[in-house]
């Protein structure tokens, strides 16, 4: 594994919506056992999208890492398979678990392997909106406007969800 030469602020989405009260808790201590102190945002339900399924849970989890984005994906990658990941299905379909590497610092990448910032942030109110809560005064590192300011601009009226009450243990 390789480390950078510096210690950023990486922000993840994580979802769930097979046995989410199982699955989102083993990773959040998954997370912390990896990387210490977390800051976790307000934990979300809301509709599958793409597909007809179960509702998802979701939330955002910012840590601190040397990690290099490449590697740390590989250590996310590693917690999904544990928590019994599927990777031969659809794209949208549903999950036991499912970690995105949003942001890296402020660092840009668009690769076959990689894209940072994610796309998903710009389009998806289960992303943007737990984002919001966390980072709200971070600035996207592409469209220059801060989290907060992007979710009062977004038109969530066709994704809706509502917070729900799971207790996470935010240590950040």
């Amino acid at each position: 594994m390789t480390e950078s030469s510096q210690v950023v602020r990486a922000w993840l989405s994580l979802g769930s919506n097979q046995a989410p009260l199982i699955h989102l808790p083993r990773a959040i201590d998954d997370l912390r056992a990896m990387f210490g102190l977390l800051c976790l945002s307000p934990v979300y339900e809301s509709e599958a999208v793409g597909f007809e399924g179960d509702n998802f849970i979701n939330l955002v989890v910012g840590i601190h890492t040397g990690l290099s984005p490449a590697d740390l994906n590989e250590r996310l990658k590693g917690i999904e398979d544990k928590h019994g990941r599927e990777r031969s299905g659809e794209k949208y379909d549903a999950r036991t678990l499912d970690i995105d590497l949003l942001t890296y610092g402020s660092k840009v990448v668009d690769s076959d392997d990689m894209q940072l910032p994610r796309d998903e942030i710009l389009h998806y109110a289960f992303v943007l909106l737990p984002l919001s809560d966390v980072a709200g005064e971070e600035l996207h590192p592409e469209v220059g406007k801060t989290y907060r300011e992007l979710w009062r601009a977004f038109d969530h009226s066709e994704q809706p969800l509502w917070q729900v009450d799971m207790q996470l243990q935010n240590t950040l």
